[in-house]
Parts: C-alpha cells; sequence; structure tokens
C-alpha cells in the first residue's frame, strides 16, 4: 500500500472506509477516479468489502409476489427497498447466501436465477436434461432448495432436492438431488434414500457452513449434504434442547457455525453447534422473551450475530440487542398483507460478488 503522500490518507485506510459503504454508494465514488472506479472488481478490495459485510447480516423479505420489490432491514442503516426488476420476470426467493439470492420463476416451473439484488447482476441457469415438471413430488417443484456461495473462491452451488416420482405417479421413495456448479456451469445429479418431511420454515432456513448445506427436518434432526462428496449426513440436536416438549426449533448461522434457536413461551435459548465433527452444542444465550409475551406465538427468528438476533412475526420485524438486552421494533407492515413477513423472511447479508 501506498504511504501518505500530501496529506492524503494512505490506500489501505481509504479501502477501509469504503469497504464499510452501502454498495449504491461504493458505486458512485467510481466517478472520483481512476483507482476507486477499479476498486469494485480489484480482488483484495472484493474480499475486505465481503469480509465487512459478512459481520452486519440484514433481513430480505417479500412483501408482495405481485411485484419485484424487497424490503431490505439493516441494523445498522435502517429500512430501505430493494428490487428484483431486473430479472424481467416474476419470481420468488428460495434461497440466500452472502450476498446472492436464487429465485424461481413463478409463471415458468423449471427456471431458476441466482442473482446480487445489490450489484443488479443475475445468472439464468441452464435446465437440466430431465423433465423438472415430472420429477419432483408432489407438484413438480425441489422440496429443497439451497444455495451455497463460498466468499473466498468466489464460487456458488445450487441444490435442489425432493422425492422423485414418474410421470402421472406419486412418490416412489427416492430422495433426488440435482446440484449446480458454478465453475462449470452444469447441472450434476445423484440419488438416495431419505424419509424426512420438512415444514415451510424448514427449507428457508438452510444454512452453508463447513462445506456443506443444512436443513432441519420434521424428524428431530438436522439434514447435511456435503458438497464436496455428494453425501447426505444426518446430524443431532442438542441433548438438552425441548425438541418434542412443545418448543419450537429454527436453525440459523453464528459467526460461521451452526445455530439452532429454541424457543418455549418464555425463553429463547441459543445454541451453537462448537465441535462439528463430534457434533458437541453449547447453549450460548438464554433470552427472556416477557418483554414481548403476546408476540410469543408467531414469532420466528431470521439472522443473527453475536450481538443481535432478528426475528420476524406476522406483521413486525424485530431485532433484539444481546449486549445490552433491549428489543427495538425495525420494520412495520402497516397495511394488509395476504403473508406473514415471517413466511417470506431470508437471512442476507450485502456483498459485492459477481454471479458469473
Amino acid at each position: 500500500m501506498n504511504s501518505v503522500k500530501d496529506g492524503f490518507f494512505p490506500d489501505e485506510v481509504i479501502f477501509q472506509i469504503l469497504a464499510r459503504l452501502p454498495v449504491k454508494s461504493l458505486f458512485r465514488t467510481k466517478t472520483v477516479c481512476k483507482l476507486w472506479y477499479r476498486l469494485s472488481s480489484d480482488k483484495y478490495f472484493i474480499q475486505l468489502y465481503n469480509e465487512v459485510s459478512v459481520k452486519n447480516p440484514m433481513v430480505l423479505v417479500e412483501v408482495s409476489e405481485s411485484k419485484s420489490s424487497l424490503i431490505c432491514v439493516d441494523n445498522l442503516r435502517g429500512v430501505s427497498e430493494i428490487s428484483l426488476d431486473f430479472l424481467n420476470d416474476r419470481v420468488k426467493i428460495r434461497a440466500s447466501c452472502n450476498g446472492l439470492l436464487c429465485c424461481s420463476s413463478i409463471p415458468d416451473k423449471g427456471v431458476y436465477y441466482v442473482c446480487n439484488p445489490m450489484t443488479r447482476e443475475f445468472r439464468l441457469l441452464p435446465k437440466s436434461r430431465e423433465r423438472p415438471v415430472t420429477r419432483f413430488y408432489p407438484d413438480g417443484e425441489a422440496s429443497l432448495v439451497g444455495l451455497a456461495c463460498n466468499l473466498w473462491t468466489q464460487k456458488f452451488n445450487v441444490v435442489l432436492a425432493g422425492y422423485h416420482r414418474s410421470f402421472g405417479h406419486r412418490s416412489d421413495g427416492t430422495f433426488i438431488c440435482f446440484v449446480f456448479d458454478s465453475e462449470s456451469n452444469k447441472w450434476r445429479k445423484f440419488m438416495s434414500f431419505q424419509d424426512y418431511h420438512f415444514t415451510h420454515m424448514n427449507r428457508n432456513q438452510v444454512v452453508f457452513v463447513n462445506g456443506s448445506l443444512h436443513w432441519l427436518t420434521g424428524s428431530s434432526c438436522i439434514l447435511a449434504l456435503d458438497l464436496d462428496c455428494d453425501i447426505w449426513r444426518k446430524m443431532s440436536l442438542p441433548d438438552k434442547s425441548g425438541y418434542g416438549s412443545g418448543n419450537r426449533i429454527y436453525m440459523l448461522e453464528l459467526d460461521s457455525c451452526l445455530s439452532l434457536i429454541e424457543i418455549s413461551d418464555s425463553w429463547m435459548n441459543i445454541w451453537v453447534l462448537k465441535d462439528y465433527v463430534r457434533e458437541e452444542w453449547d447453549l450460548a444465550d438464554r433470552v427472556s422473551l416477557r418483554c414481548i409475551r403476546g408476540l410469543v406465538p408467531g414469532i420466528f427468528p431470521i439472522s443473527q450475530t453475536s450481538e443481535y438476533v432478528f426475528l420476524a412475526t406476522h406483521k413486525q420485524v424485530l431485532v433484539y440487542q444481546r449486549k445490552n438486552r433491549v428489543w427495538k421494533e425495525m420494520y412495520s407492515v402497516k397495511n394488509g398483507c395476504t403473508l406473514p413477513l415471517w413466511f417470506s423472511a431470508h437471512a442476507f447479508r450485502s456483498t459485492i460478488l459477481s454471479c458469473h
């Protein structure tokens, strides 16, 4: 890096400042000088920007299926609106990972996009050779959709998985999985035998850590897909969790670790998988829900860091500050909405990763 010249800051200090700007503001700085113009394509700066962004998770909420607009709730910058109109299609967000979204076309089954809503770049995924409308039970749509985006290699995988069926028939019990690789631009396919069911929230809260995608099943376990060797693995929940006793369990990420949030009538327990190989869980925090007692039956955690937790209700997005133990409303729907906010809320990070 350059040293101080003529009273200006060194390049490294400038990079640290620019890495904390929103993507839109960062792109506006391109007109300042040639160095700043090249930053958005510089590997070192992209890595720096993404490292900073990882520490500030957000929440994206689809407020209407008829429009391509999203509400972005940011603990640092408040609430803003993001549009997916650059896709020129009516889409539904199926998965989110490290700043990229995987979206499926609503009018055209089997059509998927991966996009960065901040840079407005997108990639239309090629169709597999399979007939997508006839391959997944019950309605042709994959039960599980996962997006795994590696910030360090800047490559991504899309996973479509579900129970296989022949045309016009019920499921035959085979679990079929397609994996798209961004580097080869191709799909690969493998089959296995699983016997799990998934709620809507289970499907939404897919977590990518340790090179694997994870889904919480309705069978008191976690189903993990190792993307390096295409192997499914069953993982256990914490022994002391209250799953099965009326408590609700949700799966999130916490500082690159797998995390479970357990909600009872009065408490929220935050578990962290400290040893991934041995499957050893630690109880990281225990939060009283007394202050929001009336909202507890319809509250769902969406995203978290070591400092705060984002949660959604039917019409609100709340943030819980873990250090000072304060609850705050970040966003509220003023008019009627067809779906609860938690039904269409996704964890998100603002990065400058490319889809290409």
